[in-house]
This record gives structure tokens, sequence and C-alpha cells, in this order.
């Protein structure tokens, strides 16, 4: 099996560090603009789509800053997860959401996008543009 790439991207946006958490480590927050739905029991969040679903592990979390899960998919590969961190300029206030994921080589661009277009419905959502 390749190594998968580990690929970093920054999305500023306009919302309170705390509104955004709410929608990256809640069940109900992350139904709004990750996927269909999300299910959660314990640790395991069971993301759905139109016709698939996959399942997560909530590796960590740390209240208003970040969360990173693993597909369970991925399990024979420890290293690869996927964080969603939140971000404030100390200086400027400013706050982003720092996607870190993993990708085969020839697969990161897509997964760039996929994450940008996630991101542009979680925007939506907070009426943030």
């Amino acid at each position: 099996m390749d190594d998968k790439i580990k690929f970093d991207i920054e999305f500023p946006i306009h919302a309170s560090p705390q509104l955004l958490y709410q929608y990256i480590s809640t069940p109900s927050g992350l139904s709004e603009w990750f996927s269909d739905n999300v299910n959660s029991r314990g640790e395991l969040f069971t993301f759905i789509w139109d016709d698939s679903e996959e399942q997560a592990k909530l590796l960590t979390k740390k209240s208003g800053e970040r969360v990173k899960f693993r597909w369970l998919n991925d399990e024979e590969d420890e290293t690869s997860y996927f964080e969603i961190r939140i971000q404030v300029d100390d200086i400027t206030k400013d706050v982003s959401l720092m996607v870190t994921d993993f990708a085969e080589e020839d697969e990161v661009d897509e997964a760039k996008m996929l994450w940008e277009n996630q991101i542009s419905s979680l925007k939506q959502v907070l009426g943030s543009t």
C-alpha cells in the first residue's frame, strides 16, 4: 500500500470559535455541512451520505479548538487521520479553520477540492462568506 500524503489547508471563516466548534464536533453540527446525517455512539461517529456510510473514530477533541478523527476503513493505516482545527490570530482575531488530512499521491487535489466544497457548505450554513 502506498503511503498517504499529509496535507493542510487553511480556510478563513467569519464565525466565533465557540460556534464553529459546535459545527465540527457534534453530530448535529456535522450533519449541517459535512454529510447528510451523522450519528454517534461514544467515540464512534457514523457519517451518512446518499448511498453510503462511513464510520470514524473520534481520536481527540479539545473544546473550542479541534477535533481529530480516523476513518475506520483506514484501520490498517494507523498514521492517517483528519483533523479540523480552529485557529485564531492573536493580533487580528481573524478565525480560520485548518484542515489536516491524508490522501494517496494522485488523489490529493481531489481531496482538497472535496474539503473546499465541504467548507463552502459550512460557510453557507453559518451565513459567512
